[in-house]
């Protein structure tokens, strides 16, 4: 029997994604940001909510751009860290020791240690309460090639995490089930 738990922001998976943008004086900063995901194929696009009070939200309307970079486990404390401080208040790059890189297609940096960037251009802004969607067309998308198999991006060698928002908490990923657009062909249809 289900139980109902009231309308909360609860989905499988939550994505770690880290937001990087420019304030107006060019200072690189990043954000750590739970609610996004794909939001188009072609064009191909992201979704990210943010609040407006966010430092990022700022950056992103006066820039029109912004990075996703998906972090590994390894940087699961920067990462974090990324979430609860606010650019305003300090160098998050500088406490951490990451490595800004400023974007050669869009007016936003990427993390040079971080093995998947989405480089995006602000493309739409829709209001939704207390958040602000910014959907960033991706114009690129940039690999560190140990990560490459076959020309594409590794999940089990990235080893991006997720976020549990019910108990905020951080996950890896698991293991590989099965083949997508197959396994339901392969099982079903017998």
């Amino acid at each position: 029997m289900k139980k109902s738990i009231g309308a909360k922001t609860i989905v499988y998976p939550t994505p770690v994604f880290i937001i990087g943008t420019y304030d107006k004086k060019g200072n690189p900063n990043a954000m750590a940001a739970a609610w996004g995901g794909i939001s188009c194929s072609i064009p191909p696009c992201v979704s990210i909510s943010l609040r407006e009070a966010t430092y990022t939200h700022g950056n992103i309307t006066g820039k029109e751009a912004f990075t996703v970079n998906i972090p590994s486990e390894n940087y699961i404390k920067e990462s974090d860290y990324f979430g609860f401080t606010s650019g305003r208040n300090e160098d998050k790059f500088k406490k951490t020791g990451l490595t800004p890189v400023k974007s050669k297609l869009v007016d936003a940096p990427y993390i040079e240690e971080f093995p998947l960037i989405l480089e995006c251009k602000l493309v739409q802004r829709v209001e939704l309460g207390l958040h602000t969607q910014f959907t960033g067309e991706i114009i690129d998308v940039k690999v560190d090639e140990k990560f490459l198999v076959d020309g594409n991006p590794d999940i089990e060698l990235i080893k991006p995490f997720l976020y549990d928002p019910s108990f905020r908490a951080y996950y890896g990923i698991g293991k590989r089930l099965g083949s997508a657009f197959s396994i339901g062909r392969s099982e079903l249809n017998e």
